[in-house]
């Protein structure tokens, strides 16, 4: 799929962050988009962003469904009514996902349940309306992490949820082969999004400190790496030049990833016991 005109995105968490900036760059080449959210009000506001944004630049619709992916019957029938209404996607983008840093022994069941069920069960529920619809060559995306191959200090129900989405993507590949439906897994770095200003409200020292070792990427870059991915067809998607070596790393050398993260670990117990 070299260019995207005339063709029809779904994309979950599609009022902000890189949902919104894929939203943007899909518009920009000829698309027509869905954008899926919890909140209408800020389904709203992104489709006139978007609108401001883009103006004349394309033909493509700007379409919007306020829904609760973590719920699977109203995802079964709003989905269904979507199809009806606007079409079969021929691309997929699960973008929606969620955070809540912070060490092991204080999240609590409610933010663990809550992170697995958006970004893991979410995803699944989403796949379940839209797979046995779907046609040949077109394009599934899921939204992974760099926290979705490397597990890091802080993020135990995040990584949990996100590993589990690597695992999917890849099983739901081999499948999807035979039916000539692509599949893709994008794994960003820290984006500089609404998100990460609601995680670095909880967020470990420990944490902050091997984050830093990554640049923070903007979601337009995440978006552009994206749209790269699904021309080439790639199954991986890793933005950035670090996330990529992380990647190599970690399957090459993890006991030295580990020897890195525990440094850092290591260098912010060592200031609070000065």
């Amino acid at each position: 799929m070299k260019n995207f005109a005339n063709k029809l995105v779904y994309i979950t968490g599609g009022s902000s962050g890189i949902g919104l900036a894929a939203a943007r760059e899909f518009l920009k080449d000829g698309a027509s988009v869905l954008l899926i959210s919890r909140s209408k009000d800020k389904l709203i506001d992104a489709a006139e962003i978007l609108s401001m944004n883009i103006g004349s630049e394309t033909k493509g619709r700007i379409n919007l469904c306020p829904l609760d992916i973590t719920e699977y019957d109203k995802v079964q029938n709003v989905i269904a009514e979507q199809l009806i209404n606007i079409g079969v996607p021929d691309i997929v983008f699960n973008c929606a996902g969620m955070a809540h840093p912070d060490y092991f022994e204080k999240i609590s069941y409610h933010e663990y349940e809550k992170t697995i069920s958006t970004n893991l069960t979410g995803t699944w529920n989403i796949l379940s309306a839209l797979v046995p619809f779907m046609k040949m060559d077109s394009h599934i995306i899921n939204t992974s992490s760099i926290g979705g191959f490397v597990g890091v200090f802080g993020f135990t129900a995040y990584s949990a949820s996100k590993f589990a989405v690597m695992g999917l993507s890849e099983a739901l590949r081999g499948e999807m082969r035979s039916k000539r439906i692509h599949v893709s897994v994008l794994c960003p770095p820290d984006t500089d999004t609404p998100g990460m200003v609601v995680e670095n409200k909880t967020k470990p020292k420990e944490t902050h400190a091997i984050s830093g070792n990554v640049r923070l990427m903007s979601s337009e870059e995440v978006a552009k790496a994206l749209i790269k991915g699904i021309q080439r067809r790639k199954f991986i998607i890793i933005p950035g030049a670090m996330g990529k070596f992380t990647f190599l790393m970690k399957r090459l050398f993890p006991s030295l990833v580990f020897a890195i993260m525990d440094n850092d670990v290591k260098k912010i117990n060592s200031t609070r016991e000065k």
